[in-house]
């Protein structure tokens, strides 16, 4: 039977992962850090965040060099935000959307929750910078991009729906 608590996900994806090195552990930190963090480990979510980050430029002509980039910033913002630090939650979100993107992220954009999360505490203007700095990457989104910070500038909540969810 497959995991089914974010805790038993967790446990799952560190098991899959124990002995990994080199680049087939930095193809699973990405997982492992949004997972930790799903389940409520929050320092070693933040340990593998930074792990990740530390591991991207060696990592930088593979496919998944961008994706490290955007969830390894990612999480250290949701962790920010978590934290009440959200100055320092903005400047993650700003450097995930500095991400030179990847096969998924040009193909089904940016997950938006820290952009979410950080719209819900009144930070619009840092979200519409990264909603514009997602336009390089996210081609076939930009549509959705243009919409979305339509509705931010009018005092509307995004309807952010399929991008929270990965």
């Amino acid at each position: 039977m497959p995991p089914t608590s974010a805790q038993e996900q967790f446990a799952a994806a560190e098991k899959k992962a124990a002995g990994f090195r080199g680049r087939d552990l930095f193809d699973e930190l990405p997982d492992l850090a949004k997972r930790a963090f799903n389940a409520g480990e929050i320092e070693k979510a933040e340990s593998y965040a930074k792990q990740l980050l530390q591991a991207a430029p060696q990592h930088s002509k593979e496919w998944n060099h961008g994706n490290a980039i955007f969830y390894g910033n990612f999480v250290l913002g949701r962790i920010s935000v978590k934290r009440g630090n959200l100055k320092e939650a903005s400047q993650f979100l700003l450097a995930a959307g500095n991400t030179p993107g990847s096969p998924q992220l040009d193909s089904f954009g940016p997950n938006m929750t820290l952009a979410s999360e950080l719209l819900e505490k009144g930070e619009s203007e840092v979200v519409l910078q990264y909603l514009g700095l997602c336009r390089k990457f996210w081609e076939d989104g930009r549509q959705q991009l243009d919409e979305w910070s339509a509705d931010i500038r009018s005092g509307k909540t995004p309807d952010f729906s399929h991008n929270l969810n990965y």
